[in-house]
């Protein structure tokens, strides 16, 4: 059992008081368009796979007990509100919810939690950056160079929204929600993402996203997908341990 809803409040309890220190893993995505192939919920697919693949990894580590909090599915998403599905929260919201239950966990003797998000919008992290921060707890930043040279050349481009990188992750890990004949019809579209918004580019369509997605849908594989996935796992198998 790696879910956190799904124990008892006896359960959690004996978390508190076993042998193992526990770690909780908090999956952050958002709701948002990706391309006409992938679905709105694949940032918060990619975040809660990783933290189910990591937390059976150390399922049998004598150490930890890691578990897998309720994910959080709305994040900052402006630059997609062209298209139909896009729903958004303001930063006061996303910090407002991390910030409390952080603290709501911390305040019970669960002072090891780590933040996993893969929803890349500025703006976003930068709430989440400091909704961690001041909450005392860990957040893997996927976006730092030291952990994105270790991902895809795709995801390192910048040109990676619902692209080759995260196509792969979703067929990998739900395959029946990628609409892969369609994917297979998608040209590449080559968007410099962090340049783009540098420049000022303040939504999809402004930066020649005019079907919501850059990169490479269409070179998309499952194989592909389980090895990031085991890239992503590793990264937050490494940040557990240090939070432990």
């Amino acid at each position: 059992m790696t879910a956190f809803a799904d124990l008892t409040s006896t359960q959690v309890a004996e978390l508190l008081s076993g042998p193992r220190k526990p770690v909780l893993l908090l999956p952050v995505g958002a709701v948002e368009p990706h391309g006409p192939h992938a679905p709105l919920g694949t940032d918060e697919i990619i975040s809660a796979g990783m933290c189910e693949r990591a937390a059976a990894r150390l399922a049998d580590d004598a150490d930890v007990r890691v578990l897998v909090l309720p994910a959080f599915n709305y994040g900052v998403t402006r630059l997609a509100a062209g298209f139909p599905g896009a729903i958004s929260v303001s930063e006061a919201t996303l910090h407002a919810l991390v910030t409390e239950v952080c603290a709501g966990l911390v305040a019970q003797g669960f002072a090891r939690i780590v933040v996993v998000n893969n929803h890349f919008e500025p703006a976003h992290v930068a709430t989440l950056r400091k909704a961690t921060a001041e909450a005392g707890v860990a957040y893997l930043d996927l976006v730092r160079r030291h952990n994105a040279e270790r991902l895809t050349d795709e995801f390192r481009s910048g040109s990676c929204h619902a692209g080759q990188y995260e196509t792969s992750l979703v067929l990998a890990d739900h395959p029946e929600l990628v609409d892969t004949a369609t994917a297979a019809t998608l040209p590449p579209v080559p968007v410099d993402l962090p340049a783009v918004m540098a420049e000022g580019k303040a939504d999809f369509l402004a930066m020649g996203m005019d079907r919501a997605y850059c990169g490479d849908p269409a070179g998309a594989s499952v194989a592909e997908g389980q090895s990031t996935f085991d890239t992503l796992t590793d990264l937050l198998v490494e940040t557990i341990r240090e939070v432990a």
